[in-house]
């Protein structure tokens, strides 16, 4: 019992960061490895047990998504769904153990774009991506969703920043729903597959549900300027502990 209470709060926090900023699954994938789930498992179980909380976020976050028209949805939508469902199959068949080295550096790449676009917009607009190239990225990135999702957070946000967009909330509210397309896409492969340890998941969707919803409503109520610092600060924290983590 206070294994499955620990679980529960790791999960209502990782809903919480995952609606401010993402990293989330940086919190229950060790946590499940902890309690003795095998890393394949615990990546899927963590997958399932998110994905109810960024759905209660993206409902959170309904106006001001609608409100986004910098980027063309339906395309994005059908793009993650694939490209989730694409990763899914890659964790299926190949371990992750090579992929989650380049963790650090993703992290690292995508909280300086972010950071960039936040404190400094006319260097990112510089390069700012349009056409077919916008598609290519997000492609990408739903299949690293897919296939890992931790830090996929500061990635969505990273992209969304050379995509033009500047409006936070927006940025979080895109990001928050694709990135639950992306691993609706991988949740339904994964239980598929038989991949999900259930007694787990299942306590840790319930706070995480919880998490995610108040995770959003608090982020709608701070100042953009406060929150991208704050989503910087999370983004260049995880970053160095898993560049020494890894070492």
């Amino acid at each position: 019992m206070v294994g499955i209470l620990v679980l529960m709060l790791a999960a209502f926090s990782s809903g919480a960061l995952n609606a401010i900023a993402g990293g989330g699954a940086f919190i229950t994938f060790p946590a499940l490895l902890f309690a003795g789930v095998a890393p394949v498992a615990a990546n899927a179980s963590s997958t399932v047990a998110l994905f109810p909380g960024q759905a209660a976020s993206s409902w959170a976050y309904r106006r001001e998504i609608a409100a986004a028209r910098q980027v063309n949805l339906p395309v994005f939508v059908a793009l993650s769904l694939v490209g989730g469902l694409i990763g899914a199959l890659l964790l299926l068949v190949t371990p992750n153990t090579v992929f989650a080295a380049f963790v650090p550096w993703l992290l690292l790449f995508a909280t300086a774009v972010f950071a960039i676009g936040a404190y400094a917009p006319g260097v990112v607009a510089r390069f700012s991506l349009g056409g077919r190239s916008v598609l290519v990225v997000q492609f990408v990135i739903s299949i690293y969703g897919g296939y890992f999702g931790g830090g996929i957070g500061f990635l969505m946000l990273a992209a969304l920043t050379l995509f033009g967009i500047r409006d936070i909330h927006a940025m979080n509210g895109l990001r928050l729903l694709l990135a639950m397309l992306m691993n609706g896409a991988a949740v339904a492969t994964f239980v598929f597959a038989g991949a999900v340890s259930w007694p787990e998941t299942a306590a840790m969707a319930v706070a995480a549900v919880a998490g995610g919803y108040a995770g959003a409503m608090g982020a709608k109520r701070v100042d953009p300027r406060i929150l991208k610092t704050l989503v910087v600060l999370i983004g260049a924290s995880l970053t160095l502990y898993f560049f020494v983590a890894g070492a």
